[in-house]
């Protein structure tokens, strides 16, 4: 049976942001898996349908019935891996944080990125309809800034003519975790030392207060997979 990699991308973003990650892990012998949050992509969920428990769910059944999975979050996907862990234990062997929001109990991403003194999503930040917590998207101009200032040109327009509007309501959701579920699971944090989106200061911070087994540094920007995909496929492999 071949090791399985489940990976969960972030927030405005869908699963083809690992295309350079996953032929590589793919020739090291992994079966990998990335997952396709509903709203994200060509997914055309409704804004009011999605929740964090429909992205658990989404990633709950990719995993199926495997067991021992390397479950690796990318940014808000860190919320739901954390999630996700909480729900089926018995079937993560360890999860892998990459520049990811990394919860205790009771937090919403929403809460922790509060703490983010030095993250540039704020200034990019757009609702259409702010006082009905209408969906929210990054200004085009701000796109490469915050998530990809080292990544080539190519994908620096990927992202742009992919982004699209994220719903709220996963963003503001607490997840509830416990020591005997999601505190007992290893994990591995890997760094982004040039991060704009979740700042390496934010994260320093998340893993200092959360048991880490093993931390790493990339010094990237908030999107490796873009601009050292070889090297953060080597740290998820060797997690």
């Amino acid at each position: 049976m071949k090791k399985s990699i489940v990976l969960v991308h972030g927030a405005w973003m869908d699963a083809s942001v690992w295309y350079k990650v996953t032929p590589w892990l793919e020739q090291q012998g992994f079966e990998v898996i990335a997952v396709n949050l509903p709203g994200h992509g060509s997914d055309t969920t409704p804004f009011d349908k999605i929740t964090m428990d429909t992205y658990v769910d989404a990633v709950k059944t990719a995993i199926g019935d495997r067991e021992k999975v390397i479950l690796a979050g990318h940014s808000m996907a860190g919320m739901v891996i954390s999630a996700v862990a909480e729900q089926i234990p018995s079937r993560i062997g360890r999860l892998v944080y990459i520049a990811a929001y990394l919860p205790q109990n009771g937090e919403s991403l929403y809460q922790i990125s509060q703490q983010d003194k030095d993250s540039h999503i704020g200034q990019f930040w757009r609702q259409d309809d702010p006082d009905h917590y209408g969906p929210a998207y990054i200004a085009a101009e701000g796109i490469a800034e915050c998530f990809a200032a080292d990544a080539p040109l190519e994908d620096i327009q990927r992202l742009v003519d992919r982004h699209k509007a994220d719903a709220l309501g996963p963003m503001v959701a607490p997840v509830a975790l416990s020591d005997a579920h999601f505190g007992a699971l290893p994990k591995t944090y890997i760094c982004t030392k040039k991060d704009n989106a979740v700042s390496y200061n934010l994260q320093q911070w998340m893993t200092q207060r959360t048991k880490v087994d093993s931390i790493l540094d990339l010094d990237t920007s908030h999107s490796p997979f873009f601009s050292a995909p070889e090297q953060l496929a080597r740290m998820i492999a060797g997690a």
